[in-house]
């Protein structure tokens, strides 16, 4: 369930992809973790880390499809290997997972353009070991692409210049494969907006600063008078649009692994702390508070490695006719990330003082975590588009033959070829009460479910009016109810093919019970709430039901984990 790095050895991954991925473990854990720490804590660049990168062909190797490896029989985007490779990052700190993370985003709308140069061009950029950058977010506008301030005036040559600012743009400062979103100087309408390809080398890209401060750098640049000509140009008009959205879906998906990997390290830490911690002459894993709060960390950490790995497999086995992977997306980039918070704070309950040390790795978790939902993938955005998905998904079911498991060495291509970003009230999804039904013996899946189905008849006999459906700050609370059910679902589907211990989905849904208890509470608070909206909100809150052998069973494996890992000095 969770990563060690000690034993890691991924066996379903072809060699070459081991071999990569341990190659990182090693080259952290050779620096050992007071200089990971004192890098932190000094904010120094990671400029040995992509140098290490370089050397290795690391983003090469991972972050270019088949059809522009130029027949390298490693390179291949797999959404497998980069979930795997973002969870180790991370598990090292957000600072070594963000480089990359970017790198993913300014690759995205390259890899779907039918520009064939400047694919050519970021392959070879990638094998140079360079890295990648998404120009998209502006200081006045941020990520609004309906109102961007980077201006490209057509020139003589039949070419354009680009002026203009970015504003938060991760790799901005030595990014060699840029792309920038703009749009054209006199047309209106969807056919002014653009793609193209710049380098952060030329001499009219100004880098202004680093907007964080931090190990990271977050880049504020402007383009000056930047030539743009036609091998330059990735999208127009709306297939700009489109990619700019696609990109997202493509690399957004990795923020739920990168949670992953901070909490695991933060939780090994902490348990190994707490449970050989003394105090009033017991260890602090005694006292039953603290048991609790380890519990359901746990319990959420397991949560989010369940559904992120299954949604893995929807998102390689997507196609046309197949777009159900929309939907998990922005629970990945919200829920799980989140959850993560969640997590981190309970950790950091526990710990107390020790959490704040300069010498630890929880600090910097801590610090950190906040940035995957708030700053990578926010909340409320993603809560919007998760509620377009909610008629379809809840009452209007579609067949669909079971999602295997996919780890195997193939090129996820369909995620370059997504098409325009609309239609999402069409996609269907197969049938969500089935497999609740077939764990109803389970007595905290059966009362999640009492709750689920609850929500149904909230939506069709007292559903959001008019006036509601335009008040977000009430529709955001019907969308965080909705996403607890979806994420039951997939959660207990990637049990059923793993095999997950009792004791574990027990306490997961003894998470989700209260939680959805919670969100119904702020459901009822909300101003706009009706009578019967109010009445709803408080028939639906359950207890879970109270299994102290499954606890206790639990409480031994989160036990067992003291000592499991510790970086090395």
């Amino acid at each position: 369930m969770l990563l060690d790095p000690n034993r890691y050895d991924p066996q379903h991954f072809d060699e070459e992809t081991r071999r990569a991925l341990r190659a990182v473990i090693d080259w952290f854990e050779s620096r050992g973790k007071r200089r990971l720490v004192e890098d932190y804590h000094g904010k120094v660049f990671y400029a040995e880390f992509l140098e290490f990168v370089a050397k290795e062909g690391l983003f090469a190797t991972f972050l270019t499809p088949a059809r522009d490896g130029d027949g390298h029989s490693a390179k291949r985007w797999d959404t497998a290997r980069i979930a795997a490779m973002s969870e180790i990052l991370a598990f090292y700190g957000l600072n070594y997972w963000y480089p990359w993370q970017v790198t993913v985003l300014g690759l995205g709308p390259v890899w779907q353009s039918d520009n064939a140069a400047a694919r050519e061009r970021a392959a070879a950029a990638l094998d140079a070991g360079g890295v990648g950058a998404f120009g998209l977010s502006e200081k006045e506008h941020g990520a609004d692409i309906y109102a961007s301030d980077m201006v490209l005036t057509p020139d003589p040559a039949g070419g354009y210049t680009a002026t203009g600012g970015k504003y938060y743009i991760g790799n901005g400062n030595c990014a060699t494969t840029v792309s920038v979103f703009g749009r054209i100087a006199g047309v209106e309408g969807p056919d002014q907006y653009v793609f193209f390809y710049a380098d952060s080398t030329h001499p009219n890209y100004h880098v202004v600063r680093n907007v964080v401060p931090s190990q990271m750098y977050v880049a504020e640049f402007r383009l000056e008078d930047y030539p743009v000509g036609a091998e330059d140009i990735l999208h127009t008009g709306e297939a700009a649009f489109s990619a700019a959205l696609n990109t997202v879906n493509i690399g957004k998906f990795n923020l739920c692994f990168g949670g992953i990997g901070l909490t695991t390290h933060a939780f090994y830490e902490a348990i190994t702390h707490a449970h050989n911690r003394v105090l009033y002459g017991k260890p602090v894993t005694a006292f039953p508070h603290v048991r609790r709060q380890f519990v359901d960390a746990y319990a959420r950490l397991a949560g989010m490695r369940l559904f992120s790995d299954l949604a893995v497999d929807y998102f390689r086995s997507a196609g046309p006719e197949d777009r159900r992977y929309l939907l998990f997306n922005p629970i990945t980039k919200m829920k799980v990330t989140t959850e993560a918070e969640t997590v981190l704070a309970l950790l950091g309950e526990i710990v107390a003082a020790k959490g704040f040390e300069a010498d630890n790795y929880l600090p910097i978790a801590k610090m950190d975590v906040n940035g995957l939902p708030k700053l990578e993938g926010t909340v409320a955005v993603n809560l919007a588009l998760i509620g377009k998905f909610m008629p379809a998904y809840l009452f209007q079911p579609q067949d669909y033959p079971p999602v295997p498991t996919r780890l195997d060495a193939a090129d996820d291509a369909f995620l370059f070829r997504q098409g325009p970003a609309r239609g999402l009230g069409k996609i269907r999804f197969h049938d969500w009460r089935a497999v609740y039904a077939r764990h109803a013996h389970r007595p905290n899946v059966a009362v999640f479910t009492e709750q689920a189905e609850a929500f149904t008849t909230l939506l069709t006999t007292a559903g959001p009016d008019a006036a509601q459906l335009g008040d977000m700050d009430f529709t955001l609370a019907l969308g965080e109810l909705f996403t607890l059910i979806v994420y039951g679902q997939l959660i207990l589907e990637q049990a059923e093919i793993t095999g997950v211990d009792d004791a574990v989905l027990a306490a997961v849904f003894d998470v989700l019970i209260r939680d959805f208890s919670e969100q119904a509470i702020a459901l009822h608070g909300k101003r706009s709430s009706t009578t019967a909206q109010q009445e709803w909100a408080v028939s639906a809150l359950r207890k879970p039901v109270t299994d102290q052998a499954a606890f206790d069973s639990l409480w031994q494996q989160v036990a067992a984990l003291s000592g499991a890992y510790a970086m090395r000095p």
